[in-house]
């Protein structure tokens, strides 16, 4: 519920799941039985896998976060989270109010033991590898030791689920130098440089794209702008280029015979692929699928789900930030908002 396609393309992207990820044992539709109940028979979807979970209320995207806690009580993203914390599913996968979504399943699943704060987990393609933001816009105010967590889970969902054996962490700044930055990455880099992780020190925004690093940490402020920023230029490049190579029959041409090219650079850049953002940090798997999320990127992010559960990425945070918690001071100061 709360997607801006409406259900049919959910259906259509866990009829695709189904199909062809045999790993799932169960998957649960939450929403308004009446409405999902005529589209699986439209669609034909009749696996017994499947189990309709009603829930009567629909959090909006104008709705306040905390109303699916206060208000809301009823509604699909409350309903399908309690699943995960009861331990009848392993994750939740969510269309709807990000703000919402991040909320309830802070409340209701709890973050990892000793782990701070949870966080949004954006990926990013590049010409080269692939790097993990976070956090990409749930922690506006953060102090060093969040960033030494943000740190810890970006490596190990690295690691576990695009294949780099030695992620290379860097904190985001405005200089590579170490007097440079603020009072928060200042403090955060002393920290890291005590933390078994492939760390680098500070990293600037053009070399986000240059192959420097597979994890980029930040405050969920910058992260979110620093995400932002990044789709509305790639929107904005396609347009362009499509602007540019109709302008007259020779660029026609050319874009004819560069087809291939640039069908290769749009799969590489397709959001769909990934199927959305992960939040870390939380006891069960959580993930953020974007609101116009369409059949493939739903069933994409079934498939990163399934990952994320037989990864244990979970576990691994855990094992990873226990161990980092005793290198860190019982106290830090509190950063200025």
């Amino acid at each position: 519920m709360g997607g801006d396609h409406g259900i049919a393309v959910v259906i259509d992207g866990v009829k695709h799941a189904l199909a062809s990820i045999p790993s799932i044992t169960e998957l649960h539709l939450v929403g308004l039985e009446d409405e999902i109940r005529p589209l699986m028979a439209r669609s034909e979807l009749n696996d017994p896998r499947v189990t309709v979970h009603h829930a009567s209320q629909v959090l909006t995207m104008e709705d306040k976060p905390m109303d699916a806690l206060r208000k809301k009580k009823d509604c699909s993203m409350v309903r399908a989270i309690q699943l995960v914390r009861d331990g009848k599913a392993d994750s939740i996968i969510s269309r709807g109010n990000t703000g919402g979504l991040f909320a309830s399943s802070s409340v209701l699943l709890r973050p990892i033991e000793g782990v701070k704060r949870a966080a949004i987990a954006a990926l990013i393609p590049t010409q080269h590898n692939e790097f993990v933001l976070l956090d990409a816009g749930a922690n506006v105010e953060c102090r060093p030791e969040h960033l030494v967590h943000f740190a810890i889970m970006g490596s190990v969902y690295s690691r576990q689920m695009q294949g780099y054996e030695k992620p290379r962490v860097g904190v985001l700044s405005n200089g590579t130098e170490e007097g440079k930055g603020t009072e928060l990455t200042q403090e955060t880099l002393k920290l890291l440089r005590n933390v078994d992780l492939n760390f680098i020190g500070y990293v600037e925004g053009h070399d986000l794209f240059e192959n420097k690093v597979e994890v980029v940490v930040c405050d969920g402020f910058v992260g979110n702008i620093v995400l932002k920023t990044i789709e509305s230029l790639a929107t904005g490049m396609v347009h362009w280029l499509k602007d540019e190579l109709s302008a007259n029959p020779k660029r026609m041409l050319g874009a004819l015979l560069a087809k291939n090219a640039l069908r290769s650079i749009k799969r590489r850049m397709d959001p769909d692929a990934s199927g959305g953002a992960p939040f870390l940090g939380l006891n069960g798997n959580v993930i953020k699928a974007h609101g116009s999320a369409r059949e493939k990127s739903i069933s994409s992010a079934i498939r990163m789900a399934c990952e994320t559960s037989s990864n244990q990425i979970n576990q691994i945070i855990f094992q990873e930030v226990q161990r980092a918690n005793l290198t860190l001071p019982d106290e830090t100061p509190t950063q200025p908002a």
